[in-house]
Order: C-alpha cells, then structure tokens, then sequence
C-alpha cells in the first residue's frame, strides 16, 4: 500500500460516520508542516497568515507553538475581530478603506495597541484620520516596500503589483510624513517577495520554464536582500526604534530568513500545503488540508460524479487554478467539463471501484480559499477525527 494510499483508509475510517461534502484537517501533517517551516526559519519568529488558515481554532494551535509569533491579517475587520478575540499581536498586510473599522480602532486603546495598519501612501492617513470620528489612539504603522525585480532600466518588471515605494529612499520619506503626522507611529516594514516565495521552480514537465524561474528567483532573492537591508537603514535613520522587518513567505523561508536585515518571517499556506505548493525545489511539505466529495452517480464504465467540487483558486484562470482529485490516485477530470458547480464527472480506472455514497478526496489550489467553502474543519490524528472546529464562515465571518 502505498502512501497516499494508507492516508485514504485513515480518511474514510475517521469519516466513515459523517456525509461529505466535508474539509478536514490532517493535524500529524500540519503540525509536521509547522516544525519544518520553524526548521527552515533557522530561529527567526515566523508571523501566521491567516488568510491562509481562516480558522481561529487552528490559528490558536499554531500560535502555541514556540518559534511562532503574531498573525499577519488580510482585512481590518478581521484584524479588530481577531484583536477582540485575544490576539494581541496583528499586522493588516493590506491597505484597506474601511472608515467604519478605522473608527473602532482610533478610539478604542486594545484594539490600538494590537493592530497594525499597512501604509504606502500618504492619501491613506488621510483617509484614516477622516474616519477617527473623534478616536484619539495612535495607529500603528507599517510600510510596505515594493520586492518586485526591475531589469532593462525598469522596462522589465518580476513581481506583484502591490506597493509604490519601490527605492529606499521613497520608503523613508513616507516614514517621515508619517513621523511628522500626529496619531500615528512607525513600527515596521514588510516586503513581500511573492515571485520567489509563491512561484514553484520546478514545474512537473516544464524543465525549461522551471530553469528560468530559478534564475530569475536567484537573481531576485540577491538584488531584494540588498535594497531590503539599505530600505532598513533609511528608516531606522527616521525611526530608531522600529519594531520588526517582515519578509517571506511558505516557499522562500529559509532564504529570507538568511537576510540579516529581516526579523521575522510571514508564512501560512506551508501548514495546509494546497497543491500550488508541490513544485518547489527548496522544500516538500505534506497536505494537510483536503476536502471530500460524495459519488452520486456511475455513468459508465471508468466514470463516476461527484457532489460540486468546482473551487476554483483565485488568481490569473488556468487549469492551475483548480482543486485536483487526491485519492484515491489515478482519477482525472472529464477536459469538456472539468469541476463543476454542482456535479463533477472523474474519469479513470479507479472510477469502477467506487461506490455510490463513496468518497473522493480533493486538494484545493490555495491554502485558506478553502475555507471559504466550508463551515467546519474536521481535525484528524491518527484514523479519529478528534474534533470539528468552525471556519471563519463557520463563525459567520466572510471578510472579502
């Protein structure tokens, strides 16, 4: 038996008594995940992207896990909820123009001292103190440094388009309009390299493209530790007293960690290992999270369908972009139908050993998209699922 195979009979036994469609959470891998990114970090705080998890009770787990430290959050009414809840350590990684949080923030002194804002410009400080109806609490800053790699004289450009302060001297000028701005205080820098840290360097049958990506991550992660390291001096010449320097993420760890400049790393999607992270040349996780789609019916011989199944990851379109059958191995999409909102036709021989009322398992593209899908998170150790924990959908949170 291979495997993958041993982990479908862990599956179907530990769910043998509950219907699919359902998620579960596979805690010997997750925690195995968790140890090899805090090997990979090399002692550095590894900071949890919760848009990667979108589950509290699994974001708790992590976080009592020495080496991890602080949440990194995706919308500002997430940060104030999870603030809330008693996590006294959140970094919105993205600007956000929600005056009605904003409001909350400024005038509330644990929220204030827990939540930190994301800043690139200086049009957002106005619209923060716009929005302070009066809050008098100053706001925690953090700026964010554009990672993208330009070539041919910035002709070129590798990387998300994410922040407009790409040179150090750009970073430590918004530090100074927002030093000189009552209400709000810089407390740190982040910079997040996703054409290394989210771009697998080694493709399956794409030996070509796979050389070209690492290439290019090679002469990225050099040209980002320099700017990164001169982007820090800047802004300690401005705040002497900045608190952190976040860089990363799941597929770069271990090299941004290596940067003497960076304090602490990001990383979530490296817990639940989702598909998009198979194709790296500088770690192998294990999947964590998958979800379950019941047979409802047999059309023929080599083909059975499946209850939905169509969750397609966010991103550019592409068959890349796509949960793909797990377990059991061998099974495949029907190419004129693919996932379905509804129903999902497989294909493959391991198609005439499934039964109606059977369960196929799935991997989903992304890590925490997942969640969005489903309420509840069945947590599994061994062949027992050990508890059932709600997603943030589940607590009726939807934040984007």
């Amino acid at each position: 038996m291979t495997a993958r195979a041993a982990d479908r009979a862990r599956y179907d036994r530990a769910t043998a008594s509950l219907d699919a469609p359902l998620a579960i959470v596979d805690l010997d891998a997750f925690d195995a995940n968790a140890d090899d990114l805090l090997r990979r970090a090399g002692g550095k705080p590894i900071r949890v992207a919760s848009k990667s998890l979108r589950c509290r009770a699994l974001l708790e787990r992590v976080l009592g896990k020495e080496g991890f430290a602080g949440v990194m959050s995706f919308t500002l009414a997430e940060s104030l909820w999870l603030a809330r809840s008693g996590f006294e350590d959140v970094l919105l990684a993205y600007p956000t123009a929600d005056r009605a949080g904003f409001a909350e923030l400024t005038a509330d002194p644990k929220l204030a001292a827990a939540v930190t804002v994301m800043v690139d410009d200086p049009a957002q400080l106005e619209l923060i103190d716009a929005a302070r109806e009066g809050g008098r609490e100053v706001v925690r800053v953090c700026l964010e440094l554009d990672t993208s790699l330009k070539l041919l004289g910035g002709r070129l450009r590798v990387g998300a388009l994410r922040s407009p302060l790409h040179s150090p001297a750009q970073v430590a000028e918004l530090a100074r309009a927002v030093a000189r701005r009552p209400g709000f205080k810089v407390v740190g820098i982040m910079g997040y390299e996703g054409h290394v840290a989210g771009v697998g360097d080694a493709v399956a049958g794409r030996p070509l493209r796979s050389r070209a990506v690492r290439l290019m991550q090679s002469a990225a992660r050099r040209e980002l530790a320099e700017r990164r390291a001169e982007t820090v001096r800047a802004v300690r010449a401005v705040v002497p007293d900045l608190e952190f320097v976040n860089g990363g993420g799941t597929g770069s760890v271990q090299h941004t960690a290596a940067e003497d400049a960076v304090t602490e790393i990001a990383a979530g999607s490296g817990l639940y290992v989702p598909r998009l992270f198979d194709n790296y040349t500088s770690f192998s996780g294990r999947p964590a999270a998958l979800f379950a789609q019941p047979v409802v019916r047999r059309p023929g011989v080599g083909v059975v369908t499946v209850l939905g199944g169509g969750y397609p990851a966010s991103g550019a379109a592409g068959a890349d972009r796509l949960p793909v059958p797990y377990l059991p191995e061998g099974l495949r999409y029907d190419p004129q139908e693919g996932p379905g909102e509804v129903q999902t036709p497989l294909l493959g021989y391991p198609a005439d050993d499934l039964l109606i009322g059977d369960k196929v398992w799935f991997r989903h593209a992304k890590a925490g998209e997942l969640c969005e899908r489903f309420d509840t998170l069945h947590l599994i150790e061994g062949d027992t699922v050990t508890a059932a924990v709600p997603t943030y959908r589940g607590e009726g949170r939807t934040f984007l």
